[in-house]
This record gives structure tokens, C-alpha cells and sequence, in this order.
């Protein structure tokens, strides 16, 4: 007849693996290139992330530096300072008109500096960003005054 009374079985030597995989992640650290030594942003932290690496701990990709990235990236900035998106960290929408107008005369130096210097597609994205953001600019400033 078996013995059924479940039987603890102890394992020894679960320290010195766990040890042992302390000090394998420890290497894998010290192999990381210097660029990760740097301190992470408070974004980085509250994403439990490091510096250069996405969500997951994989390596970010970065877009490359173009004109479409900059005029997309200050649009971010409108919409965000416009109460477009959610702050991650808080779940709260952000307004601040002000450095909205700020970003949309950015954009509006920027048209300025590079007139006669781009592609057909650039001149369009930019005036296309251009007038959609002061369009919603003044669409919330106006909802902003009748309150």
C-alpha cells in the first residue's frame, strides 16, 4: 500500500542558486555600456525602466532626427499642454495655455527660419500642424473664458 501523506522535500542548495543568479544578473550589468550608468529620469523610474530601454527592457528605438520628428514632437507638446493626453503618472489631464502658445510660436519661428528650404511635404506638415493647433488653441481658450 502507498503512503499518501504529501512529503515536504527541503532543497538544499536553493541559496547558493539563488546566489548564483545574483551574481550572473551583477555581470550582466557591469556589461552594460556606460550610457546606462546615468541616473534615470523620474519617468524612467516611475516606469520601473532603464534609461534607453522601453517598457518591456528592450532596447528603444528611437525615431530618427528629422524635421517631421521635431514638428511632431512640439505638436505632442500643444496637445498635451492643451489637455489632449493624460499625465501617465497621474492619470490627470494637464492645461496650460500658456506654454501652448508657447509650443505653437515655436512652430510658428521655425516655419519662419526654414521658408524657402523645404520639400513640399515638410511645408505642408508644418502648415497643416500649424493651423490645427491654433485652431484647438483658440477652441479651448474660448471654452477656457466662458467658464
Amino acid at each position: 500500500m502507498a503512503d499518501d501523506t504529501p512529503k515536504i522535500i527541503v532543497d538544499d542548495d536553493w541559496k547558493a542558486q539563488a546566489q548564483a543568479e545574483k551574481e550572473r544578473l551583477a555581470q550582466q550589468v557591469e556589461k552594460k555600456p556606460a550610457a546606462s550608468a546615468v541616473p534615470a529620469t523620474p519617468g524612467d523610474a516611475a516606469a520601473g525602466t532603464e534609461p534607453g530601454t522601453d517598457a518591456e527592457g528592450g532596447e528603444r528605438e528611437l525615431p530618427p532626427a528629422s524635421l517631421t520628428t521635431l514638428i511632431s514632437s512640439l505638436v505632442t507638446q500643444i496637445y498635451y499642454a492643451l489637455g489632449g493626453y493624460e499625465d501617465p503618472q497621474t492619470g490627470r489631464r494637464f492645461l496650460d495655455p500658456g506654454l501652448a502658445k508657447h509650443h505653437i510660436d515655436t512652430l510658428a519661428v521655425l516655419e519662419q527660419k526654414t521658408k524657402g528650404n523645404l520639400t513640399d511635404e515638410e511645408r505642408k506638415l508644418l502648415d497643416h500642424a500649424l493651423y490645427e493647433t491654433r485652431m484647438h488653441y483658440v477652441q479651448i481658450c474660448e471654452r477656457l473664458s466662458q467658464m
